[in-house]
Formats: structure tokens, C-alpha cells, sequence
């Protein structure tokens, strides 16, 4: 009986976790596909009932954007792609023109390791996002209107652990709410 208590106590705190303290998991190399990025960023859809359910005193349902984590490398210091990271661009323009994500826009959020200053960082975060951005637009044909660039320094580490994680410098897109 005990043990039925203490699962349910887990479960209970883990559904009460903010949506950004459970695992986010970062794309790497061959894992960065279009099946897997349309997946990761087309928004979920509620379940249409013909039910009515009244809640009490309760606020509706918070919308959780879908999003996708990508290791998307850069330089040391700088915010110059990588061929590496070009590939990973490339199936990223061919992902956003399929029809399932043709109709979003996109958030696209940079991030730094802490090794700089704050300010540096975000600069630095901030020019990742807009190179990752102009890439898309230039080489895609991705309508610039779709994108916006979001620099968010060092302040969302994915692995606190380990601050210069490669993880930590990484590249998120966001798809939008409609």
C-alpha cells in the first residue's frame, strides 16, 4: 500500500513540474531528420469529444509549443555556421516547407555556454539566431515573416552539470501558437 502511495506522490510531482525543468532532448547529427523535426515541431491537437466537461474555479490548459532541440554547432566565439551545421539546416528549409509545417511560424532561439559575460553571451546568442535564421530565409526560400530570431544568452542551460556542454550551445525552434 505503501508503494502505491510513493508512485502516486512521483507522479503527482512530475506533472506539477513547469514544462522547461523536465528533460528537453537536443537532435544531434543524424538524428536531425525531417520526420523527426516534423514531428518534434508540429503542435499537438486535443482530442474533439462532444462532451462538455465544466471545471471549477480552474484556468484552461496552458499551450505548450512543440519545439525541437538541435546541436547546431558554431566557431568559438563566433556565429559563423559549420558545414556540419549547414547539413543539419538544410533537412531543418526542407522540414519547414512540407505541408504539415508550411501554415507555422517559428521562434528561433539561441543559446550560449556561461564561459563569456551576460552581455556578450546575448549578443553572441542573438547572432546565432539571426545566421540560423538568414541561412533559412537565403538558402531555403523560408519567407523571413515565418522566423523570428530570440537570443537567450546563457540563461537555459540544458546541462547545468557541465555549463560548456556542448548541449548549451545550441539552436531551438519554436513553433508558434496560431
Amino acid at each position: 500500500m505503501k508503494l502505491k502511495s510513493i508512485l502516486a506522490s512521483i507522479v503527482l510531482i512530475m506533472l506539477a513540474m513547469p514544462a522547461n525543468a523536465q528533460t528537453t532532448r537536443v537532435l544531434k547529427d543524424t538524428e536531425i531528420t525531417e520526420s523527426a523535426l516534423i514531428e518534434a515541431l508540429t503542435p499537438e491537437r486535443g482530442i474533439r469529444t462532444r462532451s462538455i466537461k465544466v471545471l471549477r474555479d480552474q484556468p484552461g490548459p496552458a499551450y505548450k509549443a512543440a519545439s525541437a532541440s538541435m546541436l547546431i554547432t558554431f566557431h568559438t566565439n563566433s556565429a559563423d555556421l559549420t558545414p556540419e551545421a549547414m547539413q543539419s539546416l538544410d533537412v531543418v528549409g526542407r522540414a519547414l516547407k512540407m505541408d504539415k509545417l508550411a501554415a507555422y511560424k517559428f521562434a528561433i532561439e539561441g543559446h550560449a555556454d556561461p564561459r563569456g559575460g551576460p552581455d556578450f553571451n546575448q549578443r553572441l546568442s542573438q547572432a546565432r539566431a539571426e545566421t540560423v535564421k538568414n541561412y533559412l530565409v537565403q538558402h531555403h526560400d523560408i519567407d523571413e515573416a515565418r522566423l523570428t530570431a530570440i537570443g537567450k544568452g546563457d540563461h537555459d542551460l540544458l546541462d547545468k552539470k557541465n555549463p560548456i556542454a556542448p548541449e548549451n550551445r545550441r539552436v531551438t525552434i519554436i513553433t508558434e501558437p496560431k
